[in-house]
């Protein structure tokens, strides 16, 4: 049995030798560390995975509880536990673009991913024969100025029916409110067209190719209320010059889009990113 272990608290001494020598005595054995120490705000950050196959007395909900109890409660700790045989359920939703979609499913369908997909939910018609290509349930829910409020209740029922973990708005053409946002915080990841801040609006590529820019990028992103401000998740760029066109930049784009998106997901499953004060540690 693995366990993975996230842990944020206030800066102090002992807080490794704690953690360790407490998961030595419970049998298991740390297979990975990574810390960091944020020194203005005097928060400590720290990423552990550890092995218990040694161990045949393990019992996953007694470790948590005896961990929460006896080192998270006195160094006043938020942590997160997970073990690897919880395989987590991640939601698609999209409207007309395909070629996140099509990447994040290669991807799954490969193996490569950790994750199960119980539905792609989308305010167009335009992609389910994607989804019935990869043989996953979709979801038609058209949005509107007037129905917007009733369609999230529905795609709220759809997640919460499913336990969904966490959902990826894999080129989603629409806003999230709070009401959605509220039930999962940090746990929606978009994909934004540019190396955020820069070039807002329907047509970013048309505005980078009029400024003779030369680099575009794009970001992944946690959603949050405030639009496309979200804490950071991953970010990468590539070079374009006077030569291109503007077929070439929405090109270069998509290629962009589609690795830092699925590079963001991994990240996430692999709970390597911790989000504090709207900023995000990724740990290697």
């Amino acid at each position: 049995m693995k366990t993975t272990i996230l842990i944020n608290c206030p800066d102090q001494s002992g807080i490794i030798c704690s953690v360790t020598g407490f998961i030595q005595a419970k049998g298991g054995n740390v297979i990975y560390l990574d810390q960091h120490v944020d020194k203005q705000a005097n928060i400590f950050f720290m990423r552990l995975e550890t092995d218990f196959n040694g161990s045949d007395q393990f019992s996953a909900t007694t470790f948590k509880e005896e961990f929460l109890s006896s080192i998270a409660a006195p160094y006043k700790m938020e942590c997160e536990i997970y073990i690897d045989t919880v395989v987590p359920k991640m939601a698609l939703f999209v409207s007309k673009y395909n070629h996140c979609l099509y990447d994040i499913l290669s991807r799954y369908k490969s193996g490569e991913l950790h994750v199960e997909i119980p539905f792609i939910i989308s305010n167009h018609e335009d992609l389910r024969y994607i989804a019935n290509q990869f043989d996953i349930p979709f979801y038609h829910i058209p949005i509107s100025k007037e129905n917007k409020s009733a369609a999230e209740d529905e795609q709220l029922k759809l997640l919460k029916e499913h336990q969904v973990d966490f959902f990826v708005l894999a080129r989603y053409m629409q806003i999230v409110s709070e009401k959605i946002i509220s039930h999962y915080p940090n746990k929606i990841i978009n994909i934004h067209h540019s190396f955020l801040p820069a070039f807002a609006g329907a047509k970013p590529y048309h505005a980078a190719f009029k400024r003779g820019v030369k680099i575009i990028g794009a970001t992944s992103h946690y959603v949050t209320e405030a639009l496309d401000a979200g804490p950071i998740i991953e970010q990468d760029v590539a070079t374009v010059s006077h030569s291109h066109s503007i077929k070439d930049f929405i090109a270069k784009g998509r290629d962009l889009e589609k690795i830092v998106l699925s590079r963001a997901v991994k990240l996430h499953l692999q709970r390597k990113t911790m989000v504090y004060n709207n900023k995000t540690v990724i740990f290697a």
